[in-house]
This record gives C-alpha cells, sequence and structure tokens, in this order.
C-alpha cells in the first residue's frame, strides 16, 4: 500500500474516532471501514487478522451498548463540549500513555472541563462522576474500543 493511500486510512480512522464523540455519526462503523479499506489494498495475513479482531470487537462493542446507559447528558445539565473535552483528552492520551491513557484521559478531560466550568475540586469532582454515570461511561466503552482498533493497526504498520 502506497503512503498516500496509509494516509488516506489514517485519516478516515481519525474521523471515526471524533465520530464517536458526534451523536448521530456511526464512529465505530467509520473506524471498520478504514480498516477494512487497509485489509482489501494490503492483502497479507496479518491485514486480514486484523479485519477479524477488529470486527468482532466492534460487533462485540454494539451488543454490549444496549446495557450500558444511554448517552443523556441533558439531564445533569453538563454541556456537550465537556464530553467533547473527555474524548479529545482520551485520543491524545492514548497515543502517549499506550491503552491506559485513552481511561486516564477521558476521565482527566472530563474532570479538568468541569473543574474550569464549575470552579472547585469538590463540585468538578462530582460533576465529573455523575457525567460517567449517565453518558461518559457508554462513551468511553464505543471510544475505547475504537481506540484499540486504531492503536492495532498502527502496532501492525509499525512492526511490519
Amino acid at each position: 500500500m502506497e503512503v498516500w493511500q496509509l494516509v488516506l486510512v489514517a485519516l478516515v480512522m481519525v474521523l471515526g474516532l471524533f465520530g464517536v464523540l458526534v451523536p448521530g455519526v456511526p464512529g465505530p462503523a467509520i473506524v471498520w471501514a478504514a480498516v477494512l479499506w487497509w485489509a482489501l489494498t494490503d492483502t497479507t495475513r496479518t491485514a486480514w487478522g486484523l479485519l477479524i479482531g477488529a470486527t468482532a470487537l466492534l460487533l462485540l462493542n454494539q451488543a454490549l451498548r444496549p446495557l450500558l446507559p444511554a448517552r443523556r447528558t441533558s439531564r445533569t445539565g453538563v454541556p456537550r463540549r465537556t464530553l467533547l473535552t473527555g474524548g479529545v483528552t482520551a485520543i491524545v492520551a492514548f497515543f502517549l500513555i499506550p491503552v491506559v491513557g485513552g481511561i486516564l484521559g477521558f476521565v482527566g478531560g472530563l474532570y479538568g472541563a468541569e473543574r474550569v466550568r464549575l470552579g472547585s475540586h469538590r463540585d468538578g469532582w462530582a460533576s465529573t462522576r455523575t457525567v460517567l454515570r449517565t453518558a461518559g461511561g457508554s462513551l468511553l466503552v464505543e471510544l475505547f474500543a475504537c481506540l484499540l482498533v486504531v492503536g492495532a493497526w498502527l502496532a501492525v504498520l509499525l512492526w511490519s
């Protein structure tokens, strides 16, 4: 696969990651489509193995989705900007501190946004816990599944 195609696949994956954060955009489907595009072009065993693994993980994510609380932040009074901040921080932290950084970045981003918005540690932490219970948990699970797929794709590219 040529470099320009790899860059396009990576951009589609980033679009899918940010799509997880935007309601109505099928982020996991976009990430999966990018992996499919790559696997169809780079027809190695590793590429097909990654496609199978990504398919299984993202299908498991979709199967678990009804078991998690719905994303309803309107009840909590938390602005959508807070979830966006947590998501972007999770994406950046995932690549700085592999795997664990996604979770730490999400919770840290939520807390930071709420601390700035509310002005105190206690109120910021209480709001962060509320967001995680009402909407953040399901968002984190979906984002983390997509981050694992993108991280695996990058690992395959770097070590092949």
